[in-house]
């Protein structure tokens, strides 16, 4: 059974600026998983799609840039769906700080 998680991190970088904070960090977000990194990535125009490692699981993640909010859509599976509202709860604290 996964669980879907959504969540919306506000920024004022505007979207060019902020697609280059995520460039140049979003391996981080791959740290919201005890013993995560960063699979594989690859950018379509204003999304990040990227598979995060973790716990033995692989996260599927998408990011979409906007001008004035980064919308974060991933499945967590199995194991890690117990995680679910802790994972949710670190990112809307701890994304927007990646961001600044």
């Amino acid at each position: 059974m996964t669980q879907p998680i959504e969540v919306d991190l506000p920024h004022r970088l505007g979207k060019a600026a902020a697609k280059q904070r995520i460039e140049g960090g979003f391996g981080k977000l791959a740290g919201f998983i005890p013993g995560g990194h960063v699979a594989e990535h690859h950018w379509s125009g204003d999304t990040l799609n990227f598979v995060a490692e973790g716990m033995g699981q692989r996260v599927a993640v998408r990011l979409d840039v906007g001008d004035s909010n980064v919308h974060a859509s991933f499945e967590l599976p199995g194991f890690l769906a117990m995680f679910g509202d802790q994972l949710r709860a670190k990112l809307q604290k701890e994304g927007p700080k990646l961001l600044e």
